[in-house]
């Protein structure tokens, strides 16, 4: 089957022009002007639209198996093709804890029958699964991750020997939620001895503070070096841990890498206000002053990539009374790639620039093969935007197995109008119209 995408304005690689893209099969075929293929094509006519690779969110937490209650990989995959992000790398604490190489395959087995989306998966590090980690193929899977500080699911990692140890002996991306433990306990046995358990929300930056993040952060950062590893570390937070990351290298060149959040560049610590526990991620959303300097960093390539860390609970744990009885993380996959071209629309940052943070990096950053890039011979993994259209994010039009985004009622002015993976148009004006079209991704290591 062919299809051709006609008169699009295709972003790729820094550039932007208007021109034809034509899939045959799985793949992209052909890129050009006035392409006029062979035989029997569909035909889209793309005027006045945009066409970007489809985005590649390198950290997600889909809840499968153990805690399908909140979310499962076929109600969150869907979720993501609508908001047009086509390959996802989804978290190890799940129930159980992806900490064995069986555990890995089990969840790759799963998505393989119900993921929209394309998938791979990280292997979780804990004190004692070493030699479990050094079995692993380096292209069996995204890569290891380590909870340097206590996050969902209990899986911290504490025993420095191990930590080094691991350091020494992965060779893959070894991604890392940093925060200091012992910084948080001492901070939150400090409010709890000022409100009990009724910690107001607004504390959340102040218990899991900038001092827990940058601590834990630049240790990893000084044993990266020591050690020689491939150190990601998700979800910056602070302005401080910013001057830890370069921008004098090639991202292909760099061996110790960031990431930062949709919700960090989006909220600051005034949202509490308003939003209340439903913007409670660790790390936390802090200052306005650390948001802003999170957009500089990302905007001078000191971050290097724009993901979620999408974490559904449903409303009733969202909802729980007491600051410790409520879970940290939300949803955010399908609104993701809107919320940035939001930024786009604002003056905050370039379309081409979203494009290299969401689509090609984390494809440059993981190794990815064939996909990230509008190129000829790579998947047609693609989305197709307006960006001329209001609408507002509601309840009736969430794909989220949990049923709530805490991005209700905000306004966009961009619009995901079809999602194609491996060159099936999956999702179309509102609506998912093909079968579970994803794939296990593939790594060049």
């Amino acid at each position: 089957m062919k299809t051709l995408i006609k008169n699009a304005i295709i972003i790729n690689e820094n550039t932007l022009f208007q021109g034809d893209l034509l899939i045959e099969g799985e793949r992209i075929a052909q890129i050009g002007s006035h392409i006029t293929p062979k035989g029997n094509y569909e035909v889209i006519e793309a005027e006045g639209k945009y066409l970007i690779p489809g985005v590649i969110d390198d950290q997600v937490h889909f809840r499968e198996p153990g805690l399908t209650h909140k979310a499962t990989i076929a109600t969150e995959s869907r979720a993501a093709v609508a908001g047009g992000v086509t390959t996802f790398f989804e978290q190890p604490n799940t129930v159980p804890q992806t900490v064995t190489i069986p555990l890995l395959e089990e969840k790759f087995a799963i998505a393989k029958q119900s993921s929209f989306a394309n998938y791979s998966f990280f292997l979780g590090g804990t004190n004692d699964n070493l030699e479990e980690l050094k079995r692993l193929d380096k292209n069996a899977c995204a890569g290891v991750k380590l909870f340097l500080g206590s996050s969902t699911g209990n899986m911290l990692v504490d025993n420095e020997k191990t930590i080094e140890a691991i350091f020494n002996n992965v060779d893959l991306v070894i991604a890392a939620h940093c925060e200091d433990e012992a910084t948080i306990r001492k901070n939150l046995a400090h409010y709890q001895s000022l409100y009990g358990e009724d910690i107001p929300i607004d504390l959340h930056p102040y218990i899991r503070s900038a001092e827990a993040c940058y601590l834990s952060s630049s240790r990893a950062i000084a044993l990266a070096e020591k050690t020689g590893a491939r150190l990601h570390v998700f979800h910056l937070s602070t302005a401080k841990e910013t001057d830890l990351f370069r921008n004098d290298m090639p991202l292909k060149d760099k061996k110790i890498t960031a990431e930062v959040c949709v919700h960090h560049l989006w909220f600051s610590e005034e949202d509490y206000t308003t939003r209340g526990a439903f913007i409670k991620w660790n790390p936390a959303v802090k200052t306005a002053d650390d948001r802003t300097a999170l957009w500089q960093a990302l905007l001078d390539d000191r971050l290097d990539v724009i993901a979620t860390d999408h974490a559904p609970h449903t409303l009733e744990e969202k909802q729980r009374k007491g600051y410790t009885n409520i879970p940290s993380g939300a949803p955010l996959v399908q609104h993701s790639l809107v919320a940035m071209l939001e930024k786009s629309y604002d003056g905050s940052i370039s379309i081409e620039k979203i494009v290299e943070k969401m689509c090609h990096n984390p494809a440059i950053l993981f190794q990815v093969k064939d996909r990230g890039f509008l190129r000829e011979g790579y998947y047609a993994d693609l989305v197709l935007l307006d960006l001329d259209t209001q609408w507002t994010v509601q309840k009736n039009n969430l794909l989220y197995k949990c049923g709530w985004s805490p991005l209700e009622g905000q306004q966009f002015h961009s619009a995901v109008v079809s999602t194609f993976v491996n060159g099936k148009q999956v999702y179309h004006n509102g609506k998912l119209i093909a079968e579970p079209q994803g794939q296990r991704i593939t790594f060049n290591r």
